[in-house]
């Protein structure tokens, strides 16, 4: 495994295993076989509904708690927002049986961002959290918090994939010391990127899968990914991507790709700023 060191020198593995929309039932299974093929990255979100099941796994693994890095996610928090994320990072901590996580992310650019984060920073200084960051921040509300806050962001969690690049995104991330991560790497299979005669023949070179190209093409441009999936064998694909190197030629035909517009939903829409904004967690 590959590992990335963080603004604050905070080590992370640069491919992990992602747990969105894998049903709380299945969750503990689908983590217990990830740790087996050699994950040590598990990121997950308050909003996914499955905390307690990834602590399960982690808790039966009985492999080292400083071996693995553990990431949840913070929703919209109601006012006052700084209390109560505090109190909803702590619900995550006990539901994942932790006493700390390795990153905790603000989920959403969404409600009272300054009195959030400067709980995360309060956090972060007690221990609480090794390192935090955001997640679906463009690229001026990611500046705005690092212009005016203390601590710059480790990490922005944003989609991220061969259709939709992030390159802007990615420079702006670079300058300041943020570290850009990857959610829907394989863009949930839209555009037939499974099949697509781009990446399949790329494959074909090193006898490789599409999706294996895809994640070598991240981690070759420095981005942190999550794959996901509930099959041993795709999991044990998907970690199998160290072993070769795309040609500069590979990542323009791969960059060649790129519509720069999101296959998932946009966060300028005022309909979908109002849905997130609104929605609130079962407790």
């Amino acid at each position: 495994m590959q590992n990335v060191t963080l603004n604050n020198g905070v080590k992370m593995p640069i491919l992990g295993f992602g747990v969105y929309q894998i049903p709380p039932e299945n969750t503990e299974q689908a983590v217990t076989d990830a740790l087996a093929a050699g994950y040590r990255l598990l990121d997950t979100a308050a909003a996914y509904g499955n905390e307690e099941a990834v602590g399960r796994a982690i808790k039966s693994s009985a492999l080292p708690r400083e071996d693995l890095f553990v990431t949840t996610k913070l929703w919209v928090q109601d006012a006052p927002a700084q209390d109560n994320t505090r109190r909803a990072l702590e619900t995550s901590l006990t539901k994942l049986g932790l006493d700390h996580v390795d990153l905790y992310l603000m989920h959403q650019p969404y409600g009272d961002v300054y009195g959030q984060w400067r709980a995360m920073e309060a956090a972060n200084r007690e221990g609480l959290a090794r390192a935090i960051g955001v997640a679906n921040f463009y690229p001026d509300r990611l500046l705005d918090l690092i212009l005016n806050n203390e601590i710059t962001p480790a990490v922005n969690q944003i989609e991220t994939h061969p259709f939709f690049q992030r390159t802007a995104d990615h420079d702006l991330m670079r300058e300041h010391g943020v570290r850009h991560q990857s959610w829907g790497g394989f863009a949930e299979g839209k555009n037939g990127l499974f099949t697509h005669p781009v990446l399949t023949e790329i494959g074909k070179a090193y006898d490789k899968s599409a999706a294996q190209v895809v994640l070598r093409w991240l981690i070759q441009r420095d981005i942190v990914t999550i794959p996901k999936s509930v099959r041993p064998e795709r999991m044990a694909q998907n970690i199998d991507v160290f072993d070769f190197q795309l040609t500069d030629d590979q990542m323009d035909r791969i960059a060649a790709l790129d519509t720069d517009e999101t296959l998932f939903f946009d966060h300028h829409d005022p309909e979908m700023v109002a849905w997130l904004s609104k929605r609130r967690l079962d407790s």
